[in-house]
């Protein structure tokens, strides 16, 4: 397996942003390589994420690349000095690179965006939910795959009782509300666990009811992830092949009007957690 392949989505962000940033001025490779005295190669290892760029370095090129976003520069030095360093790496090896990545994503967002039309969050969801949702994965997972995940996603969830937690919007279809992995026992704990989330002062549970048909995005999840500056704005789209990780001004656009269309078809914070009610009820 390539370097490449076993970089982290943070790496190869930090790389792409800092192409970037030498693109739009017009800088070639050979004159960053010149600035930064360091030779031709070493810029595309920088730029692909394979190298790592120090932080005097970074802050010479963002000079000389006209880039004077202080809290955007800021940033990108904490992405290039984060290193290996957190609770995720414990599975590093063990589980695939994207569940990792989703991890630090959520870890470092300053605020979450989240809609679902099968599955409930993966932020929200109990443990027999999800070990329900692992067991059902074609081909199988092995039993410690299965746990492992659980564990991992479990991990997770430890965002939401930082002292100083992200903002979570979840946006929930009915459909998820009603699918009952695990069984009834299973999914009526889950909506329990549901409500008692949406207590949390950073947490909002929103749902789409069936009435309101068609909806743009129906079938996707989506995870739209705030960085410290819009430009640092990330969106995970799963897919069954693992998680799909987008940054495009034009993908980010876009997806900030999905997901503004969809609450605007959601019911208020109120009248979603009664229906989740009377959900759990006829359970």
């Amino acid at each position: 397996m390539s370097p490449k392949a076993l970089l982290s989505h943070r790496q190869k962000r930090l790389g792409h942003e800092l192409r970037s940033m030498r693109v739009a001025v017009g800088m070639s490779a050979e004159q960053a390589a010149n600035l930064l005295g360091v030779d031709r190669g070493k810029i595309s290892n920088m730029e692909s994420g394979v190298r790592n760029i120090s932080e005097a370095r970074l802050r010479l090129l963002a000079h000389h690349c006209q880039c004077h976003d202080e809290k955007y520069v800021d940033a990108l030095v904490d992405m290039a000095s984060a290193g290996n360093q957190g609770w995720w790496e414990q599975y590093r090896g063990s589980l695939p690179q994207g569940l990792l990545d989703i991890a630090e994503l959520e870890t470092r967002a300053t605020r979450m965006r989240v809609a679902s039309t099968v599955h409930i969050p993966g932020l929200l969801q109990t443990t027999d939910h999800a070990l329900a949702v692992f067991r059902a994965v074609l081909p199988p997972l092995p039993e410690h795959e299965v746990a492992m995940r659980a564990a991992h996603r479990s991990h997770r969830q430890e965002v939401l009782r930082d002292d100083a937690p992200p903002a979570i919007a979840a946006i929930v279809h009915e459909a998820a509300l009603r699918m009952q992995f695990g069984g009834r026992r299973v999914a009526r704990e889950q909506l329990q666990h549901l409500l008692n989330q949406s207590e949390r002062p950073s947490v909002t549970v929103l749902v789409v009811p069936f009435i309101h048909g068609a909806f743009p995005g129906a079938g996707q999840t989506v995870l739209y992830a705030e960085g410290p500056t819009e430009r640092l704005d990330t969106v995970q789209i799963d897919n069954s092949h693992g998680p799909d990780f987008l940054h495009g001004p034009s993908e980010l656009a876009k997806y900030r009007a999905q997901l503004d269309r969809t609450e605007d078809l959601s019911l208020s914070p109120d009248d979603s957690r009664d229906l989740i009610n009377t959900i759990a009820r006829e359970l």
